[in-house]
């Protein structure tokens, strides 16, 4: 496992101030280009690999895997999947490791970088969430070889409400959402749903026990009265445990993503 200290990108601070009374040195963080600087020099290779990284504004740690495909070097220019983990305030600390029964064999057949963060036990659309995930596609897109115009945000139960999140409120990033297994209202602090302007492919299980389908579908369909393009795939018999069982609707949209939005 890589281990590095790295600031919140991109909020970073600059303290510099005179030395205390004991004569030490005050602590000052280091600057962005020292964040950057670390990032490009990860040494990622192809397959898996698991880092941690230190924030030393606000002393969290971020726990991610990025997955890099086989042959593709600086000059290539590859979608980037950003991989969001189920489980709301899912304090395990292997959560972002569970990449290899749905989106590590969806896209094992395809160029694509996949970026699995840890949710720290909080919610995806929580404050340090929503600065962990902004901040780690700034990195991937400009340090790795990646088409800026091929981000997508997807994600199972929890980490499908948090794709939709993203997709609602940071549109301009991405290229398209998978959502899967979800229950995420679209209506926004106005009391009123609008139009998401990327391309959604939401996949549910008809015997999902958590979300029943019903919700999930009237939520659906008020994105769709508002404008949104929204691909809808019911999985028939599937409940929302069986989430290896997915495999193959996921591949139906990844198919969806090559052919549609690629």
């Amino acid at each position: 496992m890589k281990s590095f200290s790295i600031l919140v990108l991109p909020i970073i601070l600059l303290l510099c101030c005179a030395p205390n009374e004991t004569g030490q040195e005050p602590f000052v963080p280091r600057s962005a280009d020292d964040v950057r600087e670390d990032f490009q020099n990860l040494g990622l290779d192809a397959g898996i690999n698991d880092i941690t990284l230190e924030s030393a504004v606000e002393n969290v740690f971020w726990n991610f895997r990025v997955i890099i495909p086989e042959g593709i070097d600086n000059n290539s220019n590859v979608p980037l999947i950003m991989r969001l983990h189920g489980g709301a305030r899912n304090s395990s600390a292997d959560a972002h490791k569970s990449t290899n029964c749905l989106v590590g064999p969806a896209f094992e057949n395809t160029d694509a970088i996949i970026i699995s963060p840890n949710s720290n036990g909080e919610l995806w659309y929580d404050q340090n969430n929503q600065v962990q995930v902004l901040a780690l596609i700034d990195l991937a897109t400009t340090y790795l070889p990646i088409d800026a115009n091929k981000v997508v945000i997807m994600g199972y139960s929890d980490g499908g409400n948090g794709s939709f999140f993203f997709a609602q409120y940071y549109t301009s990033l991405f290229a398209a959402a998978i959502p899967m297994a979800t229950s995420y209202n679209p209506v926004n602090s106005n009391g009123i749903v609008e139009k998401i302007d990327i391309p959604i492919y939401a996949i549910h299980g008809s015997n999902d026990q958590l979300f029943p389908i019903e919700v999930t579908q009237g939520y659906i369909n008020q994105l769709v009265d508002a404008g949104t393009d929204i691909t809808f795939s019911v999985a028939p018999g599937l409940d929302h445990y069986s989430v290896c069982d997915y495999l193959s609707y996921l591949n139906n949209a990844v198919d969806w993503l090559e052919t549609t939005i690629w």
